[in-house]
């Protein structure tokens, strides 16, 4: 066994029975050793390597997990939890149904009562930023998870460069239009501060490269199917020059839909968010043209380090920015 791994066997038995005394690249050499070999006190290898990791409680604060994107980004976030190597990783993982700005709050000092740093996913409003001025008064790191948010202190954030999403988007549209025309723009919720971002770059696209375009004002789906089905019929029938829509937030699932009742004349260009079984079916049948998707794995990953990082350099060191790199999809790399 200490042959395999390379070390004494002095060092195997300090790994089984000190294993904090033991330097952390060394228990695992001799742990992927063990399993290598077969080595018949595995389990005893296993089970002490495991009881000399530190342990990190971390909260995630996701929305509705009825929706396919939070219920794919939970579970990826859990199976990277119970997969991390370094450390033991007790995740506090929930779901907001009721999006009211006095539940957020709630919720989040809730979860920061619990946890040693949390991240979470909400609109901007007073009453979640006092909330989380609250849970960072008691040295409880906070991150902000795909939508930037604001506090008296410093607040991280993991997610998307939305700035550059929205000028991308713009560019599909510039390039994959055959003619210019009216292009409209649906938004989930204002509040959601990538959403604001997603439109800032998009409009400052085609005012540097595409003015001919017109850009219609974002209508609000409220993150709801139903509005934006209605929505998007309305702007199909009263729209004749209407080229395009971009949808900015929650909704594409009701802009596919009304996207297949649609005059068969009327060849439109749908660009949304994120790869899910509506979006994917929408790509394959034609109704939507380009989908910007967060990394799920990616995102999951970072977001349990950042949120590790967080606790371990505080409050204020820990507000760091990842911005990670998006996938684009379309019919033809799906």
């Amino acid at each position: 066994m200490a042959d395999a791994a390379g070390v004494s066997v002095s060092t195997v038995n300090r790994v089984i029975n000190q294993p904090e005394s033991v330097r952390l690249p060394t228990r695992n050499r001799v742990l992927h050793a063990a399993e290598d070999i077969g080595f018949y006190g595995l389990g005893s290898i296993e089970t002490a390597i495991m009881k000399s990791r530190e342990t990190h409680t971390i909260g995630v604060l996701l929305q509705q997990s009825d929706r396919a994107f939070y219920r794919g980004l939970g579970n990826a976030l859990e199976q990277i939890a119970e997969s991390y190597q370094n450390a033991r990783i007790v995740l506090k993982l929930e779901y907001l149904s009721d999006l009211n700005p006095e539940n957020v709050a709630a919720r989040i000092r809730n979860l920061g009562n619990q946890c040693e740093a949390i991240a979470v996913v909400a609109a901007e409003h007073p009453r979640v930023s006092q909330a989380i001025n609250d849970v960072q008064t008691t040295d409880t790191p906070v991150i902000a998870l795909i939508a930037p948010l604001s506090a008296d202190g410093e607040v991280g954030y993991v997610g998307l460069d939305s700035w550059k999403v929205g000028r991308t988007a713009a560019w599909g549209f510039d390039k994959m239009c055959r003619e210019q025309g009216e292009i409209a723009i649906l938004v989930g919720n204002p509040r959601y501060r990538n959403q604001e971002l997603n439109e800032i770059g998009f409009r400052s696209y085609f005012r540097e490269h595409a003015s001919g375009f017109t850009l219609l004002e974002p209508l609000s789906t409220f993150e709801s199917l139903a509005i934006a089905k209605e929505l998007t019929t309305e702007l199909i029938r009263d729209h004749p020059n209407l080229k395009g829509i971009f949808v900015s937030g929650g909704g594409i699932t009701g802009v596919l839909e009304a996207m297949r009742h649609a005059p068969h004349d009327r060849e439109l260009i749908v660009i949304g968010y994120e790869l899910f079984e509506a979006t994917r079916n929408g790509l394959i049948d034609g109704t939507m043209t380009m989908s910007i998707c967060h990394p799920i794995f990616p995102l999951a990953r970072q977001t349990i380090q950042s949120l590790i990082d967080a606790k371990t350099r505080g409050v204020v060191a820990g507000a760091t920015t990842t911005h990670l790199n998006f996938e684009i999809y379309t019919s033809q790399n799906i």
